[in-house]
């Protein structure tokens, strides 16, 4: 039941007061200033556009859907007028804490986000949590899966495989057979950096233990 975050196949490193400017992700959790520097030549972003992806998920646990009605197929400047006229309606059945936390989460202005652990730990509404506990994964989440069942929708790795002429579960397969087919691949100069590359990820990122 413990949150483990994966999928870093578009992550970067943004060192001081560096910027990205290229717009990627998925859009419904992107922070308007991704939009903004991919439209108008914006100054860029930097990592406050992760804690707003965070205040998005959030809201989308706590009520069932996203604050703003963002599709993968939504224009971008649909988008960028939404932020701009639309308002985010909060629940009168959450806690003034709550909404409090998630409005400084979904601050459009990114000088003025919470964009720090520092910054989630001040919050009033957590006030009472004990971090050291929850870093040591000794408190007892909310939820915890059920580990001999399936605990996604099977539906999408269903269409993954009638769809996709070559689906994601099968990729393992397909560079073995690649390899096998030609052993000249496996000593491509390009093939031993992402080698490296890969086993440095492997050391440095810790593996999510699902028996735990």
């Amino acid at each position: 039941g413990h949150v483990h975050i994966t999928d870093f196949n578009i992550a970067t490193i943004v060192k001081g007061s560096e910027k990205a400017s290229s717009m990627a992700g998925t859009k419904p959790y992107m922070a308007p200033e991704v939009f903004q520097a991919f439209m108008d030549g914006g100054p860029g972003y930097s990592y406050p556009v992760d804690w707003w992806s965070l205040g998005i998920t959030a809201y989308e646990l706590l009520r069932g859907w996203r604050p703003y009605e963002i599709h993968s197929a939504t224009p971008i400047d649909e988008i960028l007028n939404m932020f701009k006229i639309e308002r985010v309606h909060y629940s009168s059945a959450w806690c003034k804490g709550m909404i409090a936390l998630l409005k400084k989460l979904l601050t459009k202005d990114p000088e003025c986000r919470l964009s720090s652990l520092a910054d989630i730990q001040s919050s009033p509404y957590l006030a009472d949590v004990n971090w050291d506990a929850v870093l040591e994964k000794a408190v007892t989440p909310g939820f915890v899966p059920n580990k001999g069942r399936l605990n996604c929708d099977p539906t999408f790795e269903l269409e993954e495989m009638i769809l996709e002429s070559k689906p994601l579960h099968k990729k393992k397969k397909r560079l073995a057979k690649n390899k096998s087919k030609d052993g000249t691949k496996e000593t491509c100069p390009l093939n031993v950096h992402l080698q490296q590359c890969l086993e440095t990820v492997r050391k440095e990122f810790i593996i999510f233990n699902r028996e735990k």
